[in-house]
């Protein structure tokens, strides 16, 4: 006589049943055993290259580090000492007001304005000329900063520059004139790539129909963008703003055109903190500055998020 055997649903079901927490199926059935097993290289370079150095960074902020001297072979607790030279320190407000200049002027206002009239202008085009106008844009956003900032020298010199010898001027100094007007360009330049992409993929999904019921109704140009595009892709609008700012807001390539001068002139945060904490070795006090910096940094996702969630 045959053995009876039972189903695999059955012995499956069994099993789960006298372990649930190891052997339940996720999305991808893998288990969340197995699925830790897999998480675990991605949480381990995270743990290292994110929460370990902003925890390090933390605790620097609460000690007199140096780079060099007694304080560095014994660095003390100073508790909130350097967040309170911070805020005493009227470089540290003239820099935090330069970078909210940098970041509204280059991200908010420029790379998105410019990132969005370029995808909106491209939207129906095809051919060699869009494909011409893309590349270059990107081009310039995937070459590194040292170039690029090379390429800018080049351009903004005040004896040999191609922008004084286009306009016909001699001996202007932008960058010394100039500078954060310099930087803001500079950075609208380099970084309108993402947002023209990111908006060309979002007016992709705008149905045509809306435009034309909007078209037949008379609305006028603005009205259509106003009242249909800017609707179906204000989450991209916001999710653009949140990355192109935070960037902005902690891009330290500016240093790399005018190394935060002259006079501090375009001394944004990331080039203040590493004045204090690599040339002048305060590594406490730098480390105090970048926790605000991250501070900021979360106040301002905190913000986005809210506004994304909030949307219909």
């Amino acid at each position: 006589m045959a053995l009876a055997t039972s189903p695999p649903e059955a012995t499956k079901e069994a099993t789960e049943a006298a372990a649930p927490g190891r052997y339940s199926s996720d999305a991808a059935g893998l288990g969340r055993l197995r699925a830790g097993v897999f998480a675990a290289p991605a949480l381990l370079l995270i743990a290292a290259f994110l929460v370990f150095p902003a925890l390090w960074v933390l605790y620097l902020a609460l000690t007199n580090y140096r780079l060099t001297g007694a304080a560095a072979a014994e660095p003390q607790f100073v508790g909130l000492a350097n967040l309170l030279d911070a805020a005493a320190n009227p470089t540290f407000w003239s820099s935090t007001w330069l970078t909210v200049e940098f970041v509204l002027g280059s991200a908010v206002i420029g790379q998105v304005g410019l990132g969005f009239t370029i995808a909106w202008l491209l939207r129906d085009r095809r051919g060699p000329l869009k494909r011409l106008v893309e590349g270059l844009v990107i081009l310039a956003w995937i070459l590194p900063g040292a170039i690029v900032s090379f390429l800018w020298v080049a351009l903004l010199d005040r004896d040999s520059g191609t922008l004084n010898a286009l306009l016909g001027i001699e001996g202007f100094a932008w960058l010394l004139d100039h500078p954060m007007l310099s930087i803001i360009v500079f950075n609208i330049w380099r970084g309108t790539a993402f947002s023209m992409m990111l908006y060309g993929a979002a007016l992709g999904n705008v149905p045509p129909s809306h435009l034309e019921s909007a078209r037949l109704a008379g609305a006028s140009g603005w009205q259509q963008l106003r009242d249909v595009v800017f609707p179906h892709i204000r989450g991209h609008i916001l999710t653009n703003l949140l990355l192109i700012s935070l960037w902005t807001f902690n891009d330290f390539t500016p240093f790399l055109l005018t190394a935060g001068g002259p006079d501090g002139k375009s001394e944004v945060l990331a080039v203040h903190v590493y004045k204090v904490a690599l040339q002048s070795g305060e590594l406490g006090y730098g480390a105090a500055v970048s926790a605000i910096i991250l501070l900021i940094n979360l106040v301002v996702a905190v913000f986005y998020l809210r506004l994304l969630r909030s949307r219909k």
